[in-house]
């Protein structure tokens, strides 16, 4: 085999393309490999759109250097990093992008030292560095890199070394951390780096691998801006001379209408002449066509010449133009009441999924509430924070996997911003309650909503996605599980969700319990919420039971008690 003795900039973004569809074509398998059963485990969906935010800045950037490259890479990284997964891995690309900064292209030598720095950057960006997880990984893969290149100067010799010691690392993993043993997988997070590595390798050494990105945000943001300058100014609809943005995509070859091999001047050049901002792109198998014309069929029509039809969509602009319009002057009409109010001193920022949990926690004080259904970005609380207008910021994750990405945007803001570590909506909620006050100081209020979510109990009810053991209790796919404060402690069969919760209250409940709040999700219903009211009474008469409607998914009961 040929020596490969540098990483070039075609390379370099071959391998994080690579990665990024790798990655997202074994999000499901990553998925399954996290310790508790419950439907929202999304190790590998929360880094597949990390590394996709990743790979896109590293397309759009201009310079060759390989060093600036992957800045860019570790920037969208950072940007786009979902769940704790996601932040260590852009930690894992920060520090590989510090170590290679001075590089126009990478050797074996500096490839081994990016690998290094990333490992390095990783364990110091968590508090409490655990063995058994994604670092013990990155650790072993970058210790092999560093080894090898001492002695050889092939990056293909250096990236299978790292590709292989990740692999030995992951199936130690459950030896490190007794809870992986006893649920019998492998760490979700190393598991996710290995297919990283995995591609990285799979690029260096000429294999077959999918680093083509036709289809990608970068691409829709590129249609989405040529969109806006073919329509910009354009105030009055009747004026726009061709008035359906149109867009399709070709599986070029194949089909049934399938008559003339793709020539790129002859494709162009016939959609040229049915209207403009007219993009076509594409590789040896997909094109892919955006064009506003007054002929969307003839646009499809010559589509079907090539190929066979994947995608298709027309939009009437006109129509748009006349409702961007009015949503132009209503933004000017807030924007005029904004500049007119008082600026805000201090805003509570929540992140929730459901429409009647978000609706709880602006009754109860919150500013913003960032939608929580897939794990918000960094960037997704940066935008949040500089929304919110305020001279300092309060964040209420209400989910542990959301920390470290807080924890990225708190260093990013251009304002003072605390992080109450609440782990459950009802954390959140008593501490927006009971310990925040619009008239204190941040650190003030930063001690108070945190003393204040100690006092309540955390309790859901959702229904195991797999079979498994955890702390000694047997859980089959389809039960009805009960979580209290992190721990799965009641499992019942048939997905009966009315008598796991039942079950959970008996572990909850104690002598000092009084009020019992029920927040009940879109699986459920105000019904099996006053069920579970009188149940609780049966328990105990002299308790206090609220009922609200969450409208929450995957969870159709969370419960606190306090």
């Amino acid at each position: 085999m040929e020596v490969v003795t540098e990483i070039t900039n075609i390379e370099f973004g071959k391998m994080i393309n690579a990665a990024a569809n790798a990655l997202k074509d074994n999000a499901d398998k990553i998925n399954k490999l996290n310790v508790f059963p419950v439907p929202d485990g999304d190790t590998g969906t929360n880094m597949t759109l990390s590394m996709a935010s990743g790979a896109e800045y590293e397309r759009d950037e201009m310079d060759t250097k390989l060093g600036v490259l992957a800045q860019a890479t570790s920037k969208g990284l950072l940007m786009g990093a979902r769940g704790n997964s996601g932040v260590i891995l852009s930690q894992i690309f920060r520090g590989f992008a510090h170590a290679v900064k001075d590089q126009e292209t990478l050797s074996a030598r500096s490839f081994a030292d990016g690998l290094m720095g990333g490992a390095e950057t990783a364990y110091k960006a968590v508090m409490k560095p655990t063995e058994g997880t994604i670092l013990t990984v990155i650790r072993e893969a970058a210790s092999a890199a560093n080894q090898v290149a001492k002695k050889s100067d092939d990056v293909v010799i250096v990236a299978q070394a790292a590709y292989e010691a990740a692999e030995k690392a992951l199936a130690t993993t459950p030896d490190l951390l007794p809870v992986l043993k006893e649920v019998g997988v492998v760490d979700s997070g190393g598991q996710g780096l290995v297919i990283v590595l995995e591609a990285f390798f799979a690029v260096l050494s000429g294999q077959e691998v999918n680093h083509q990105a036709v289809d990608n945000a970068g691409l829709e943001a590129m249609i989405k801006e040529m969109h806006n300058t073919g329509v910009q100014g354009e105030l009055n609809p009747a004026s726009i001379e061709y008035g359906y943005c149109t867009e399709m995509m070709v599986d070029l070859g194949i089909g049934t209408t399938f008559e003339n091999e793709f020539d790129y001047e002859t494709f162009y050049n016939y959609l040229a002449e049915l209207g403009d901002s007219l993009l076509v792109i594409n590789d040896d198998e997909v094109v892919k066509v955006h064009v506003h014309t007054e002929h969307p069929g003839q646009v499809f029509e010559w589509g079907l010449k090539y190929g066979s039809l994947r995608k298709t969509k027309v939009d009437n602009m006109r129509n748009q133009q006349a409702e961007a319009a009015e949503a132009a002057n209503q933004a000017r009409r807030e924007e005029s009441k904004q500049i007119n109010a008082e600026p805000i001193e201090m805003a509570v920022i929540a992140v929730a999924s459901g429409n009647g949990v978000s609706e709880l926690f602006k009754s109860s004080g919150a500013n913003l509430v960032i939608d929580g259904s897939q794990a918000p970005s960094t960037a997704d609380i940066v935008a949040a924070i500089e929304k919110s207008g305020a001279s300092n910021v309060i964040i209420l994750p209400n989910d542990s996997n959301i920390f470290m990405a807080a924890d990225q945007a708190k260093q990013i803001a251009d304002v003072p911003v605390e992080i109450i570590k609440s782990r459950t909506i009802q954390q959140g909620l008593t501490a927006l309650l009971v310990g925040f006050n619009p008239d204190a100081d941040l650190a003030e209020n930063t001690e108070t909503m945190t003393e204040a979510m100690t006092e309540v109990k955390s309790g859901s009810v959702t229904v195991s996605v797999r079979d498994t053991t955890l702390n000694g209790l047997e859980i089959h796919s389809g039960d009805a599980i009960g979580i209290f404060d992190s721990n799965i402690v009641v499992a019942e069969p048939q997905a009966n969700i009315d008598q796991a919760a039942v079950s959970l209250m008996h572990k909850m409940l104690d002598d000092e319990s009084e009020i019992i709040t029920i927040i009940y999700g879109a699986e459920s219903s105000q019904a099996q919420a006053e069920k579970l009211a009188e149940a609780i009474n049966e328990i105990d008469d002299e308790l206090e039971v609220e009922i609200h409607d969450g409208g929450q998914p995957l969870y159709p009961l969370f419960i606190s008690v306090e």
